[in-house]
């Protein structure tokens, strides 16, 4: 299956006094990603309040490696680097890639479903659970081992 990508402009509001894109505007475009994979499968904001589901983070991890500048395409892509068997639990690697094709940056996240309502973790629909097992695997992905309690 071939990946989802998104191409951004690196906006005014994303700059820092630096002249580059200031650091958490990195997470911000690796988490519109995956809201815009979501949304045009279906899963939009509006159905996730009318279920009562939504995806959390546990950890972001971002790794900074060329500067983006004002008026720069960006690309942005999204590997899986980790499902769980009932697809509860995920973890992506988005890549922020330069106009010239040059890595500016990886946002590696860990996440869950939260049931929204009872505020516990909980398992996705399964359309869900198969979309996410869609995404292009990542080289480093590996099955995410629940533990039983």
């Amino acid at each position: 299956m071939p990946g989802f990508e998104r191409t951004y402009t690196v906006r005014w509001a994303d700059m820092d006094p630096n002249g580059h894109m200031r650091h958490s505007a990195y997470t911000d475009y690796a988490a519109q990603h995956r809201i815009e994979y979501l949304s045009e499968h279906g899963f939009t904001l509006p159905f996730f309040a009318k279920t009562g589901l939504g995806p959390i983070l546990f950890r972001e991890d971002t790794r900074f490696l060329k500067e983006l500048h004002i008026n720069e395409q960006l690309r942005v892509t999204g590997e899986l680097s980790g499902l769980s068997e009932d697809g509860s639990r995920w973890n992506i690697i988005h890549t922020l890639y330069k106009p010239d094709g040059r890595p500016a940056a990886t946002v590696a996240v860990e996440g869950a479903w939260l049931d929204l309502r009872a505020r516990k973790l909980t398992v996705p629909p399964a359309e869900i659970a198969a979309l996410m097992r869609d995404l292009p695997r990542h080289a480093s992905y590996q099955d995410i081992i629940r533990e039983t309690r």
